[in-house]
């Protein structure tokens, strides 16, 4: 297969969904407020001019490039000591990368690992994160790029599963990765540079605990501070940027709205889109258990306690529930949160209670409720299912229209765009339900609100 052909054919099966489907080119926001009309993206959206130069310029890794990608043991992840000096944001390391996505390299794209330091959910203690910055080679002044602060759909647990090894050809198979496909291209068509971060080290062999808002959030808030600090990026430090996150990222967006105006004012925020986010992590855990997402019910467990140890999820777990949990917690989200499909929780735990309703977890799922942690200072676009009526609506509708109605009586300027998730719709429009899926449609009002 040409050096070219691979990377169209990856772009179509993943942009796609296994096809072009007729039907509905826009998705109607629900009249709330003033919400305007997203348009679905067409495939000369997706297959930009950008899109086709890396076509046409992408090159195949070597065996060994790709056979060092896939073993994930960069050295660049080994953490140096904290001297207790250090401010969120700070850069600890950084080292330029060629982009890799199933061996193969883009060459228009130019990147940087950054290992940074951000903040535990206390608020107050240091802890470091990784991440990877993406900028396009378009022939633009760098100086003049807005930032997209980006947090995948990223629900790993395990190691080596985050952003930072995904785009350097680690974890090929995750589909967080592949479900950013498609907003990538969008992005760096319009010449923005991307900050994904990983929400920890990713060779941070311990459980991640990327469930946890305010930290997922200090770690996208200082993500963008290091990538805006990086000398190599060329990047105004007062460039204007947007919060983009696909469900567990969203939450991570959300958080970062939040808590944006306290912990990062310095942030020139102008919007956040929150596309597919758990609201409220109990009501999550009651329509999520015994459906096809049920695996990400235990994850979500998992991807707290490592933050909030009082939970301790095995001690409540039968010896089923318990060898679940502990291959889970060293495994990437695909496939392993996809084998554990329409299996109750209560199946699972020694008391035969939802985990919604187990004590020890209240306090994590309190902590974990958006619209609780500040007043969004940017624009804030909520984009999730419009009805509860497809498998894959894991997040209760209700739960996003309260989350609007919550931040607009905090005087938040929030537009409810949500999208149509039916069964429906995956059937006569395939093409469209997946882009909206992956928050595809909202590119063009984060890019309308920038100055």
């Amino acid at each position: 297969m040409s050096r070219w052909k691979l990377p169209a054919f990856l772009l179509v099966a993943a942009l796609t969904l296994a096809g072009v489907a007729t039907g509905a080119t826009t998705v109607l926001a629900e009249p709330v407020g003033e919400a305007p009309v997203n348009e679905v993206p067409g495939l000369d959206k997706v297959f930009n001019g950008f899109v086709i130069g890396t076509l046409n310029t992408a090159e195949n890794a070597t065996p060994e490039e790709k056979f060092e990608a896939l073993l994930a043991n960069d050295p660049f992840y080994q953490e140096p000591p904290l001297t207790g000096r250090e401010k969120p944001g700070d850069i600890l390391k950084a080292k330029p990368v060629d982009v890799m996505f199933l061996g193969v390299k883009p060459r228009t794209v130019a990147a940087y690992k950054l290992m940074y330091v951000t903040t535990a959910p206390d608020g107050v203690s240091p802890v470091i994160s990784t991440g990877i910055l993406m900028i396009p080679k378009d022939g633009r002044s760098d100086a003049d790029r807005k930032l997209i602060s980006y947090q995948e759909a990223n629900d790993s647990v395990g190691w080596s599963c985050h952003p930072s090894t995904q785009w350097t050809g680690g974890a090929p198979l995750d589909g967080s990765s592949w479900s950013a496909l498609g907003p990538l291209a969008l992005m760096f068509d319009k010449g923005y540079a991307v900050m994904i971060s990983d929400v920890g080290n990713d060779a941070d062999r311990d459980p991640h605990g990327v469930f946890v808002g305010t930290y997922a959030g200090h770690a996208q808030l200082d993500g963008a501070r290091a990538a805006l600090a990086l000398p190599e990026s060329g990047l105004d430090p007062a460039a204007q940027i947007a919060l983009f996150g696909v469900a567990g990222g969203g939450v991570g967006a959300a958080f970062s709205a939040e808590m944006a105006p306290a912990y990062a004012p310095e942030l020139n925020i102008k919007t956040t889109v929150m596309e597919g986010m758990v609201v409220d992590p109990g009501n999550f855990m009651r329509v999520t258990s015994g459906s096809v997402g049920s695996g990400f019910a235990l994850a979500t467990l998992l991807g707290l306690e490592p933050w909030y140890p009082e939970m301790r999820v095995n001690d409540k777990l039968n010896p089923a529930g318990q060898a679940l949990a502990n291959f889970y917690r060293t495994q990437c989200q695909v496939p392993a949160y996809f084998g554990l499909p329409f299996v109750p929780m209560e199946a699972l735990f020694t008391s035969g209670l939802n985990p919604a309703d187990e004590p020890d977890f209240q306090e994590a799922f309190r902590n974990n409720i958006l619209g609780r942690n500040g007043t969004p200072r940017s624009k804030i676009m909520i984009s999730s299912c419009a009805k509860d009526d497809s498998p894959m609506s894991l997040v209760p509708a209700k739960d996003a229209r309260d989350l609007a109605d919550t931040y607009r009586s905090q005087g938040a300027d929030v537009t409810y765009a949500p999208t149509d998730c039916s069964m429906e719709r995956f059937i006569t429009d395939m093409y469209g339900w997946g882009v909206d899926l992956f928050g595809m449609q909202t590119i063009d009002w984060i890019d309308r609100n920038f100055d």
